[in-house]
């Protein structure tokens, strides 16, 4: 399953809102340097639907596509 994910870096929150069944918006603490805020959405995602994520495009942005095994 493919997601579209507008990530929002180094928020005063963490928090995850379902727009509709494959848009998702995500707020994060995490800052966007040395790709840590790729792998703490990475962690947090796997947290969320307990199976394996991977991002497959959007690296440098902050509009993702990410795939849900």
């Amino acid at each position: 399953m493919k997601l579209r994910i507008k990530l929002h870096t180094n928020s005063s929150q963490e928090k995850i809102e379902k727009l509709s069944k494959t848009q998702y918006e995500i707020w994060i603490k995490e800052k966007p340097i040395n790709n840590k805020a790729n792998e703490y959405l990475i962690k947090l995602l796997k947290k969320y639907f307990k199976k394996d994520v991977k991002i497959k495009s959007g690296f440098t942005s902050r509009n993702k596509v990410v795939e849900v095994k």
